[in-house]
């Protein structure tokens, strides 16, 4: 999956020493990051490509083996040519698969830095601490660390059969797999049930815990499992605000290949290759 970088050794713990001229740059504006890209390559700006390293805000993200990432933090872009901008979700594609990954854990935490620039209790600018990834307010001392939201991918299988949806209102067109954001109060497994009954309205059984994938596009921890449709009546009623469509389909019929990015082709490519298990 795309987090699955080795031999490379990510290593997120909070150590904000300043950068050296071999330091990565991650700029970021909407939904994109700012690198050069030759064919299928991509190449992270270094502070050594800066006219004035000085001039920047910087804040450091985390180091992977060696190499050190930093969040520029301004509104205008740090280089021109040969730097170009590359959608967040294209980065799935490219190489090095490590320098990828590096782009999507940095936008995760572009993202939260720029929604938490104020105290939401009293209205004070946020300040980072020195020891540990957090934003302190000086005045009322409110602590905001990063927030990991926990999602479910739902494997839900009949017999030979797998249920497939499509998304509504997405760029994303291709098959996935059920899937949900955890409520107040709930477990992970009601989570999984309360998923699978309002988007397909279907009862289940046996749910069983499978693997799990941190996935920075939306800030989530996804959590795999599995589970039996509980019975044998396979009708759907789509959940059609979320959902365009849902269906059974048969292992045989499976069209998916493996790809080595997500959570929910892994699912899928497990089903299909490993019947002994269903």
């Amino acid at each position: 999956m795309i987090q699955d970088i080795a031999p490379y050794q990510f290593d997120n713990s909070y150590q904000p020493v300043p950068p050296d001229a071999d330091s990565y740059i991650l700029w970021y504006d909407s939904q994109q990051l700012l690198l050069q890209l030759n064919d299928n390559q991509i190449t992270l700006p270094r502070f050594s490509d800066l006219e004035n390293p000085d001039s920047v805000q910087w804040v450091y993200l985390f180091s992977i083996d060696e190499e050190r990432f930093y969040w520029i933090n301004q509104r205008e872009c740090p280089l021109e040519e040969p730097f170009q901008m590359l959608p967040i979700f294209a980065l799935r594609a490219h190489t090095p698969r490590h320098h990828a990954y590096a782009g999507l854990v940095g936008f995760h935490l572009h993202n939260w830095y720029n929604r938490h620039r104020f105290c939401g209790r009293c209205g004070s600018a946020l300040k980072p601490d020195e020891k540990e990834r957090m934003m302190r307010c000086p005045d009322c001392n409110v602590m905001m660390f990063p927030q990991i939201c926990p999602a479910v991918i739902i494997g839900l299988t009949h017999g030979d059969k797998i249920l497939l949806s499509k998304y509504r209102g997405r760029n994303y067109k291709d098959y996935a797999l059920l899937a949900g954001f955890a409520e107040i109060g709930e477990t992970i497994e009601d989570t999984v049930r309360r998923e699978v009954l309002e988007e397909v309205g279907l009862p289940i059984k046996n749910i069983r815990y499978y693997k799990s994938q941190p996935w920075p596009h939306s800030g989530s921890l996804l959590l795999g499992f599995f589970a039996e449709l509980d019975g044998d009546d396979e009708s759907i009623r789509l959940e059609e605000e979320e959902l365009s469509m849902a269906i059974w389909m048969p292992r045989e019929e499976l069209p998916m290949e493996a790809d080595g990015v997500s959570l929910t082709n892994e699912m899928i490519m497990w089903f299909k290759e490993h019947p002994e298990d269903f």
